[in-house]
């Protein structure tokens, strides 16, 4: 399995309407995807009237993210209205190979 992993920051009094939007476009696509085994979007206030944003998705394989992100897939997928909210971001993401995993 292989966790896929991208940040931003946007204004602490928009977090909430980000993580309606992203829930309704990004969440949405990755659950709609084959291969995606999963999402969540964490948030935290870093104090200085930023919050970071951190999505988190979890895949079959490289190739299933493929189906989300197109053929370059260290690079970031983007939505319309991201630039209504985001003042800092990331343009690629990370991905890690799951070496182990505990129940919930």
């Amino acid at each position: 399995m292989i966790a896929r992993m991208w940040r931003g920051w946007v204004r602490t009094e928009q977090a909430n309407d980000y993580v309606d939007y992203i829930t309704g476009t990004g969440l949405r696509e990755y659950a709609e995807t084959p291969g995606n085994r999963g999402c969540q979007m964490w948030t935290r206030d870093v104090g200085d009237g930023r919050t970071e944003v951190v999505t988190v998705s979890w895949w079959d394989s490289r190739d299933a993210i493929v189906g989300f992100a197109g053929s370059d897939i260290d690079v970031a997928v983007f939505y319309p209205e991201d630039d209504k909210y985001l003042i800092d971001r990331e343009t690629t993401v990370s991905h890690f190979e799951v070496a182990a995993q505990a129940p919930m």
